[in-house]
């Protein structure tokens, strides 16, 4: 498993690797054979004593950030920039926060892989109008080509989890979805319509934040200049919809 996971992110000599929960580390081992510069971030202290002080205590390129990786993560990212590749066997109630957070920030690294519980793996590579289809999968592909790897046996893990594992492979668009000047506002836009998933678009933007900036009217002429249907579920618009509608919203702000 650990061979698939470095094969996937295509390590190239002295190239910058940041893992995020290397665990006791089993990939950073792989990692740094290949010739990687490898930071590590990991929040147990038990952990932290066996990769700094035993496993990897004498290897120059090795580098560890002890602690929370919702905040140390970011915190990095800020100083030093993104790294060539970015991985890590994340956490399932914290998964997805960690992704997010890049995602929504301003680094990119070319390519990450991540394992996570498989209905996460599944959301992240959801297609337009099928039942995973959300706001998260749209944060992701709207940057990436997002496909999942493999599936990985809970047997491989110790403790073993009580739920699938999957690796899924992140590769950094030549172009994003979305324009730079619409970004922000994209964001808004699809936080919004999948706030929740039984209203309509016109209901969920009315209850929200939109519906606050620019009233009644306001969201309807947003739908008339968009061409989405008012009636319609979030699940069932494409990127082009949600494109034509943060096109609107930006031209309203603008005014």
């Amino acid at each position: 498993m650990r061979e698939k996971i470095v094969a996937l992110l295509d390590v190239q000599q002295s190239q910058t690797v940041w893992e995020i929960g290397p665990g006791i580390g089993a990939i950073t081992s792989l990692l740094l054979e290949q010739g990687a510069n490898v930071t590590a971030f990991e929040i147990d202290h038990g952990f932290c004593r066996i990769l700094g002080e035993q496993a990897f205590a004498d290897e120059p390129t090795f580098r560890l950030i002890a602690g929370d990786a919702l905040k140390t993560l970011p915190a990095q990212l800020a100083k030093e920039g993104s790294p060539d590749r970015l991985c890590g066997n994340l956490p399932y109630n914290v998964g997805s926060v960690v992704i997010a957070k890049v995602l929504e920030s301003d680094y990119r690294p070319p390519v990450m892989v991540f394992t996570l519980q498989k209905e996460v793996v599944d959301r992240l590579c959801a297609h337009p109008q099928s039942k995973d289809w959300s706001s998260f999968s749209m944060l992701a592909q709207m940057d990436y080509e997002v496909k999942p790897a493999f599936s990985i046996n809970s047997g491989a893990f110790y403790p073993p989890p009580k739920v699938t594992s999957s690796t899924v492979l992140f590769t950094l668009r030549e172009q994003s979805l979305v324009p730079d000047h619409l970004r922000k506002t994209f964001l808004l836009v699809i936080r919004e319509l999948f706030a929740q998933r039984r209203k309509t678009v016109k209901n969920n933007l009315l209850s929200g934040k939109i519906g606050a900036m620019v009233g009644k009217g306001g969201v309807e002429s947003l739908l008339d200049a968009s061409h989405v249907d008012p009636s319609a579920r979030a699940e069932a618009l494409v990127w082009d919809d949600f494109i034509a509608l943060s096109e609107s919203l930006s031209s309203c702000q603008a005014r």
